[in-house]
């Protein structure tokens, strides 16, 4: 009986491992969404969409999708505090319903990348909601002093465990880092003992994350040079993190698009999704995936 479980198991690796590594998206439609500045990011919430982007101050606009099409709800968020500018630079929302909602704010301080202003935003998310500012749902600011390039906060699942993921957008040292949520929301610099919990090294240019939980991968979603081009790499998030580098089951590399990709979700299955840019125009485009 042990011998058929352990062929059982591991012919379900295989399989999956088979699935993950011939992972392939098309572009199907692009379309373009105004009043969003340079698109940042999507969010994907049980049916809700958030779209962020850095327009006159960081905002978010609240969308649903209506037989294929993003419907704009007219709701509109400002990330602002008594009318001055928060988040200027939204990169990244960590949303899960049950924990701390957190948001990043990278902005590179000088041409070579080599000083980032990055801080990591603890919010009342349904407050915000709610409010349409962070004048009181903003809980906390925390400087990501332990980043190297900018800093951009997906939720993931390790061990059965939430964790804050975030990733490096630079050229040099790139790392994928977890972060404690609990440790996270009070502390002051994630450089604090036990905010951050394990890191692996991945490759360049990463723009933002999005979980796959069903499928315990990453997809990191990057740029193939510094601001252009699009290319998706899927990780195994527990194989990364055990390795302590990246640990690639598949890479989307092939969608001729020269424009600076920003963000990816799935949008309520692993089959149909949004990816962003920060283009004028084209900007919202409707991605098929195939495993």
């Amino acid at each position: 009986m042990k011998k058929i479980t352990l062929v059982i198991t591991s012919l379900a690796i295989i399989f999956f491992a088979f699935k993950a590594s011939n992972v392939d998206m098309s572009l199907q439609r692009s379309i373009t969404i105004d009043s969003l500045g340079a698109c940042q990011g999507i969010s994907y919430q049980n049916g809700r969409i958030f779209l962020y982007g850095d327009r006159e101050v960081g905002m978010i606009r609240e969308f649903k999708l209506i037989n294929d099409s993003l419907v704009y709800l007219h709701k509109e968020y400002k990330l602002t505090v008594n009318g001055q500018d928060v988040i200027s630079h939204p990169t990244g929302i960590a949303y899960n319903g049950v924990g701390p909602t957190f948001m990043g704010n990278s902005v590179k301080m000088n041409p070579e990348g080599t000083l980032w202003k990055t801080n990591i935003y603890c919010i009342d998310w349904k407050a915000l909601l709610k409010k349409g500012t962070l004048d009181g749902p903003l809980l906390n600011t925390i400087d990501d002093d332990a980043c190297i390039q900018g800093t951009r906060p997906e939720y993931v699942k390790y061990h059965n465990k939430w964790y804050v993921a975030t990733a490096d957008y630079g050229n040099h040292g790139n790392e994928v880092r977890l972060y404690d949520p609990e440790k996270l929301k009070n502390c002051k610099k994630t450089s604090e003992p036990g905010v951050l919990f394990k890191k692996f090294t991945c490759t360049p240019w990463v723009q933002n994350l999005n979980w796959i939980a069903d499928k315990g991968l990453l997809v990191l979603i990057q740029n193939k040079i510094e601001g252009r081009q699009w290319l998706f790499t899927y990780v195994d998030l527990e194989k990364s993190i055990d390795a302590g580098k990246q640990v690639v089951v598949g890479q989307v590399d092939h969608i001729d698009r020269g424009d600076e990709l920003e963000g990816f979700s799935f949008i309520g299955n692993d089959q149909k999704g949004i990816a962003v840019t920060s283009s004028r125009k084209n900007n919202v485009n409707y991605i098929n995936t195939t495993w």
